[in-house]
């Protein structure tokens, strides 16, 4: 089977879905599929090897397949001029950063795509417009992200989150990563240890890692105690549950995108908050308090993650998907 990724319109970079679609169309090559990806730019993804052919293509009809998967909803338009017969759309975030949230769901219904999601709640907001999804998640690479036995030996208790700015990385909600940290070291001995791909923390913290490579971002998951996931637009929300791969605990929250409810199941794999500051921050004082349930939390939530499978596993299932509806 011909596998053409859309990227018309939509591009890579440095970021975390570009990381996913990259390893995902590498592991359907692996799995004996033919991929080839599409774009009407110059790819600027340099994070590790893409394994499968990148196409600089000036209309979407110069490459033909079996199936034409879009990636976003600037390559929506594109994909509906597509001459391949059997088209999809994997939905990976609802992109209510790029259009208001009437205009994207129109959008959607009226493309003649099957819709592909990550995530229980991208799956739950489509059924309210009564739009049908499959979910089929990325899976994650097992042997990336492991417990290193270091956590024990950390003298204060360390907090952890993702580092964003700009009005565009608005719902991820910084700001109750670095208020949670100054209101709570007043109280306790506290850490931040925080990554990012864009920019530098002006606020204070502790360790800051910009773009991290695979070994330095399983060592910072592998010393934070408490990983913060406060955001509230996400798919499939994957830095926590890379965390939570090596027995770190997690507080997120219950906010309706938030791209956790897939694996984050309150005290059973770790604290969900109500979708407000106070209450989060609660849940972070909670399990600075309590050294036995973060360690407890943890070892659940390694095994979650684990169950939800690897990225092989998961992509057998995109396959076997993909070959049931053509």
């Amino acid at each position: 089977m011909k596998i053409i990724i859309n990227l018309i319109g939509v591009g890579a970079g440095n970021n975390g879905g570009s990381h996913t679609l990259i390893q995902s169309a590498n592991t359907l090559h692996e799995l004996g599929e033919e991929v080839v990806i599409i774009d009407s730019g110059q790819c600027k993804y340099t994070w590790d090897k893409i394994k499968v052919p990148y196409l600089h293509v000036s209309d979407v009809n110069d490459i033909n397949g079996d199936v034409i998967i879009a990636t976003g909803t600037g390559s929506i338009n594109s994909i509906n001029k597509s001459k391949i017969k059997n088209k999809y759309h994997w939905i990976r975030g609802f992109e209510t950063w790029n259009l208001p949230e009437d205009k994207l769901i129109n959008i959607l219904k009226k493309s003649p795509t099957k819709k592909i999601v990550n995530s229980i709640c991208l799956q739950k907001k489509l059924k309210k417009y009564k739009i049908h999804s499959e979910i089929i998640r990325p899976g994650h690479n097992f042997e990336d992200f492991y417990p290193l036995n270091i956590r024990q030996n950390n003298k204060r208790v360390v907090l952890g989150g993702l580092f964003n700015q700009g009005s565009k990385r608005s719902k991820k909600r910084t700001e109750w990563i670095y208020n949670c940290f100054n209101i709570l070291k007043k109280k306790y001995d506290l850490d931040l240890w925080l990554f990012g791909t864009d920019g530098i923390p002006l606020f204070e913290y502790t360790t800051f890692m910009r773009n991290p490579s695979i070994q330095d971002k399983n060592f910072l998951y592998n010393n934070v105690d408490i990983w913060m996931s406060p955001s509230e637009l996400e798919g499939l929300h994957i830095p926590p549950a890379e965390a939570m791969l090596t027995e770190c605990s997690a507080v997120g929250n219950n906010s309706e995108m938030s791209g956790t409810e897939d694996y984050l199941i309150d005290h059973e794999t770790g604290l969900v908050s109500e979708n407000n500051f106070e209450s989060f921050m609660s849940n972070i004082e909670i399990l600075i308090i309590h050294k036995i349930v973060r360690k407890d939390l943890g070892q659940s939530a390694r095994k979650m993650i684990l169950s939800l499978g690897n990225r092989k596993e998961n992509m057998k299932k995109m396959i076997e998907y993909l070959k049931e509806k053509k």
